[in-house]
């Protein structure tokens, strides 16, 4: 898709009063864009496995917007405390503006008829099952916003075509389809859910999958942010659509 039909912010903290969770918020992709929507008014929640990296990306949201976060340790693959997510933030925040779902894991490069159970069941569970269980825990919360915004962070990978990613390919394939379809089933409420592909980043994950390769010459989390930003628009009205960070950066 056209990445210029993704309306522009035109205040400077459009996003003044939302209340947003981004998972996978203590580094990378998701640690920078959880930076980038507090510096533009949001309130932000933080989902992550460990505390004190979460409490890291705390102290650069308070240097960065003069707020804190909330911090919300929780390994995603918890099931029972990721369903009692939703209810537990009602009773705080009474509703949700803002869900970026970004935490994922790379699970084994290595052939399908070589993949133990434990690294398929792990990698579905947290790059596909949570998601579908943060849709249905926290949908009753963006259903209450004035303009619900969702965010599904996938991979290129998930076209199939690379050899040896198997796990981590379908999952994302897997999480295209969910997002999609969450998108057609809230068309007609003030919901918006769309895809970024980012493209090449500069994080863990990247260097994990491409150990040789210089992570110097690759666009940081901090660049791509801004994109995210631009789907949290109160009024964009993109919706069930993936757009390319690679062609945004471009045009940057």
């Amino acid at each position: 898709m056209e990445i210029s039909r993704v309306t522009q912010c035109a205040s400077s903290k459009p996003l003044e009063g939302k209340v947003a969770l981004v998972t996978g918020a203590s580094r990378g992709i998701g640690r920078a864009v959880a930076i980038e929507l507090a510096r533009h008014g949001a309130h932000l929640i933080l989902q992550g496995r460990i505390a004190g990296a979460l409490e890291e990306t705390d102290d650069a949201i308070r240097s960065a917007s003069g707020s804190p976060a909330t911090i919300i340790p929780l390994n995603l693959t918890q099931s029972d405390r990721v369903d009692a997510l939703g209810p537990t933030l009602y009773q705080r925040f009474g509703h949700l503006d803002i869900f970026i779902a970004n935490a994922g894991v790379l699970g084994a490069l290595t052939p399908l008829a070589h993949i133990t159970d434990q690294i398929w069941q792990n990698t579905m569970l947290v790059n596909l099952e949570a998601n579908w269980r943060l849709v249905r825990t926290l949908d009753p919360l963006l259903r209450r916003s004035e303009a619900g915004r969702v965010v599904f962070v996938s991979s290129g990978a998930a076209s199939g075509k690379k050899a040896y990613w198997g796990t981590y390919a379908i999952s994302k394939a897997g999480l295209d389809a969910l997002a999609r379809t969450y998108a057609a089933e809230v068309a007609n409420t003030a919901i918006k859910v769309n895809i970024i592909n980012p493209g090449p980043i500069a994080t863990a994950m990247r260097s994990k999958a491409y150990p040789g390769e210089d992570p110097a010459t690759l666009p940081t989390p901090e660049s791509i942010a801004p994109m995210f930003l631009e789907l949290c628009d109160p009024d964009l009205e993109a919706t069930g659509e993936t757009f390319n960070g690679r062609e945004w950066l471009a045009k940057k």
